[in-house]
């Protein structure tokens, strides 16, 4: 094929159609369109070639796939990719619409039948730049990394990184000559093509470096000593067939396999094909980008003949090619110039740099200010390094903000603002006015992705920032950010903030855009975060006295158990070492193993001991002694050390973007793992008390899931129990064994209660058969028998499961949506797990959203009447503070009413109340 040289108003730019698919389905949420088709690699095609096209500006391009079927890679080896999973469902049915949006976009596509993308793209390339032509391949794949030279460089469009010659060195550490033996040496699991065992980046480029290239090393293997040595030595049969694999073919005859192949003429960008386009994006639910369409196409003539670019891009690769202007703010007259910026924007993100990662005693080191996408400003106030320049005195720089930031009216943003809050009241400032969290955004979009700002830019803005560990190191030479230098502090710090504002641009109107995500964001979302800084700051007392004395009686009976386990086994052994537990169990002891670990050793995890514990006494002593030295480990010994000096309180932290669900974390420390079910468990609560003059009150939603259950269901019978007040085990015990409820048995009301939670679990008969150490054709006679009695639920399981396959997540009854990755496209078990998922997650989420809901409802109330009562914790369904005792009875009075308002469901809410000097008595 000859390529003559392209017109000099652009270079010709390949782009590799197969990786951005990939990047594109697993970039964006399991985005459904019209009829719950999925549309989320779809969303990211179209965006990214939007951009390519933006940031290249070429006048030749090609968009290149993959073609189906076996390449000549499988007959040179047939073990090639054999072990790359297939293509999850919801793609596959993404790629026709793919290749046919990027057609009406303008762009020539290529797939020729045995040859893979990489070797097209070699070979274009590869004529295009003897020609003399500046090409340029857009991919996510280093395999390409060999094609770049001086006519040819690589860009990833998601990370805005561009390769040429030297950015390749630099990054593999070998020229793009070397990729070849680099990548040989390496392998690639992906493609299962074998390298050098246990040979990675950093050994490769070192080899070559030391021996000029692949040949060079094989010729040297007899003396590369050790492991490495040995492994090199072990591959050098295979070595020329692993060059084979991961060389780029670039003389690839594409006439072959297509006819008559077109002169460069055909690779042009044509003008988009507007009318198709605008019914495609009709067809497939992209209203954004029809809107814009159907102003364009109102433009006139003018606007039809426009070339392959026509709406502004997605907000997930939105454009970067933005003029970047940091400022360091050293004087009080570009402080003031700052102030008063902040003050007049419609909106300002804010970000704090600080000595700790402990909220709680955190100190502001520095803060950054963004009044617009790409202009920030940093300002340094305790930087401490040798030679640091002088900086404004903190205390003035917080009088001046002081006022703006503590103003409702003057409109904030952040990312965490939970953790900024906390570290200007460690200032002795309350922010008020934040409006907008990116973090909480991005969770109530995609509660199933990574919400750190680094991946919200990543993912949505195709930008890759400053890390903390690029300013401040990594490991044992991490530096503190009071000693980064203030020059390199300014650009992380600004772009942290101005990052946040284009973030937020981008997320915020998806979220407006939808009913239900917009009512979880503004309603339960962003007012709960402003409850749990107040509830973290609160604190709760514990007695560490009580705790010592715990410790003391626990300790005392770990001795006893392992006196007693030695005996049994018949000789003293490491309580804590699986091995040696292992020896005991299955060597000594002869007793059945029950499963093996991925090494092939017999496993002794908890299920294991659960299922000996049955038949032997020493397995049993074994879990005792597991389950005391965690609570003693854990809470006993560890909690008084957790008291913060200035408060005389333990302050947990609540995660709230963590539980796909809506669901609340708890850690330093952890106050919703503390066992419950055992008496030791139970005493650690009794260590949280009340100081003098106040009382602990607890308060919790009276079997919240199966009231929502319920609800969602419609099912007649359930809503009728729950109407009428009756127990509502007592009453399925009733329906599923056919009897008065007057003469269900506690034995059967235990049976009923296991089957309604069960079920609500998504329980199959086999999990409902282990519960009740029943006969699995038993289990399934409750199954069908309660089914029999509660057709509702039967019904709603299976819409639930048909909804779910169809949109790829389900929704709590106020409009979070809870993605499940593995309902279309995971394996059997996975796929039974995700819908087990499907069926519980509406609930859970449910529960969830109405327990913020409460917490926001009483928090307002305690606002509005200036109590002096608050709210210290937050454990799953349940609401926990401390009230001084001249308030109780209007607490006692009111909660339960406040937390049964909250939403109106067909079954009544309700909570319960509960009082005690301690968590224990009152819960």
């Amino acid at each position: 094929m000859n390529l003559p040289l392209l017109p000099d108003d652009g270079p010709l730019l390949l782009v590799d159609g197969s990786s951005y698919l990939y990047r594109a389905y697993h970039a964006l949420p399991d985005l459904r369109g019209p009829g719950g088709v999925p549309t989320g690699a779809i969303h990211g095609m179209v965006a990214m070639m939007k951009k390519a096209v933006q940031d290249v500006k070429p006048s030749h391009a090609v968009c290149v796939f993959d073609a189906p079927g076996k390449t000549f890679r499988d007959d040179w080896y047939p073990e090639y990719k054999a072990h790359r999973s297939p293509m999850p469902e919801p793609l596959v049915q993404q790629i026709e619409p793919i290749h046919e949006v990027v057609k009406l976009l303008g762009w020539p596509v290529m797939m020729v039948e045995g040859v893979e993308a990489d070797d097209v793209i070699g070979t274009l390339s590869c004529i295009a730049a003897k020609a003399g032509q500046k090409v340029i391949i857009s991919t996510g794949d280093k395999d390409l990394a060999q094609l770049v030279n001086e006519h040819v460089t690589l860009i990833n469009t998601m990370s805005n990184e561009k390769l040429d010659v030297a950015g390749v060195t630099e990054k593999f550490g070998v020229p793009p000559e070397r990729i070849v033996d680099y990548l040989t040496l390496m392998g690639d699991a992906v493609d299962n093509v074998p390298g050098v065992e246990k040979v990675g980046p950093k050994t490769a480029a070192k080899w070559i470096a030391e021996h000029g290239s692949l040949d060079g090393v094989i010729a040297a293997a007899d003396k590369v000593k050790g492991v490495a040595g040995e492994n090199l030595r072990k591959a050098l049969e295979w070595l020329p067939m692993g060059r084979q694999l991961v060389t780029v073919k670039t003389d690839c005859d594409f006439a072959e396999h297509v006819p008559g192949w077109p002169a460069l003429e055909s690779l042009a960008l044509q003008p988009v094909n507007r009318e198709a386009l605008l019914d495609f994006y009709t067809r497939y639910g992209f209203k954004t980008w029809k809107r814009e369409l159907e102003e364009a196409l109102g433009g006139g003539s003018a606007a039809a003949e426009a070339p392959a670019v026509l709406a502004n891009p997605t907000p997930m690769v939105a454009n970067h090619a933005i003029s970047r202007s940091y400022t360091t703010v050293l004087t009080p007259e570009e402080l003031e110039l700052w102030a008063d910026k902040v003050e007049s924007a419609p909106l300002a993100a804010i970000d704090t740099e600080t000595d700790s990662l402990d909220p709680m005693v955190a100190q502001i080191v520095g803060i950054s200010l963004s009044v617009s996408p790409g202009e920030a400003a940093y300002i340094p106030l305790r930087h401490s390094y040798a030679g640091a320049p002088d900086q404004l005195p903190c205390d003035m720089v917080l009088q001046r903000l002081k006022p703006w930031l503590e103003n409702a009216d003057a409109p904030k943003l952040g990312q965490n603002i939970k953790y900024d809050s906390h570290v200007l009241a460690n200032a002795g400032i309350t922010v008020r006015g934040y409006v907008h969290d990116t973090l909480l955004q991005s969770y109530v979009l995609e509660a199933h992705k990574p919400h750190s700002l680094d991946s919200l830019a990543q993912r949505h803005l195709g930008r890759a920032g400053l890390s903390y560990e690029d300013v401040c190191g990594k490991g044992a030479h991490q530096i503190p950010f009071a000693q980064v230098d203030i020059e390199k502090a300014a650009e992380y710090s600004c772009e942290d903030s101005e990052m946040t504002l284009q973030v937020h641009q981008t997320l915020w109107p998806q979220v407006e855009a939808d009913k239900g995500l917009r009512f979880v964001y503004e309603k339960i979302e962003m007012p709960v975060t402003h409850i749990l800084q107040r509830i973290e700051r609160n604190g709760v007392l514990i007695d560490p006295a009580r705790l010592a004395q715990q410790s003391q009686q626990l300790g005392e009976r770990m001795l006893q158990l392992e006196r007693e386990a030695h005996e049994l086994a018949g000789q003293p052994f490491n309580m804590g070492s699986p091995k040696q537990i292992g020896e005991i169990l299955f060597g000594k002891l002869g007793l059945p193993v029950i499963k093996k670990t991925a090494s092939g050793s017999p496993s002794t995890d908890e299920e294991v001991l659960d299922k000996l514990a049955e038949d032997y006494p020493l397995p049993a002593k074994l879990l005792e002694h597991r389950s005391l030295s965690k609570l003693k480990g854990t809470y006993t010994d560890k909690l008084p050390l957790m008291v913060n000096p200035k408060t005389g309180r333990v302050h947990t932290n609540y995660a709230q973007a963590v539980a796909v669900t809506g669901r609340l974390s708890s850690n330093d420390p952890n106050l919703q793992n503390i066992p419950i079910r055992t008496a030791e468990g139970r005493r650690v609560r009794e260590a949280f008390i009340a100081p003098t003059g106040s009382v602990i009150v607890s308060a919790d939603y009276s079997q919240i899931e199966l009231r929502i259950m319920a609800d969602i269901s419609g099912d007649e019978n359930l809503l009728k129990a729950f109407a009428e007040g009756m127990d509502v085990h007592r009453a399925t015990a009733a329906e599923v064994f056919g009897i008065e409820p007057a003469a269900v048995t506690s034995e059967q009301r235990r049976y009923a209660k296991t089957i309604n939670f069960g079920l609500i679990y998504g329980m199959g008969a086999f999990g409902l058969a282990a519960s009740l150490g029943i006969e699995r054709s038993a289990a399934n006679q409750y199954i069908e028998r309660y089914f029999a009695r509660y057709p509702g639920v039967k019904r709603y399981m299976d819409d639930t499961k048909i909804s779910a396959r169809e949109k790829g997540y389900v929704e709590t009854l106020f409009g979070r949506r809870i993605y499940l990755p593995e309902i279309n496209g995971g394996n059997g078990p996975r796929k039974a797990g995700a819908e087990r998922q499907a069926i519980n997650a509406p609930m859970q989420g449910t529960a969830a959203d109405l327990v913020k809901l409460a917490m926001i409802a009483v928090q307002a109330a305690l606002d509005a009447q200036q109590r002096r009562t608050l709210m210290v914790m937050q454990v799953h369904d349940e609401l926990v503070f401390e009230v001084p005792e001249a308030e109780l009875e209007w607490v006692r009075a009111e909660l339960p009413k406040l937390m049964a308002g909250v939403a109106q469901l067909k079954v009544p809410l309700l909570a319960e109340v509960g009082v005690g000097p301690n968590w224990d008595e009152a819960h």
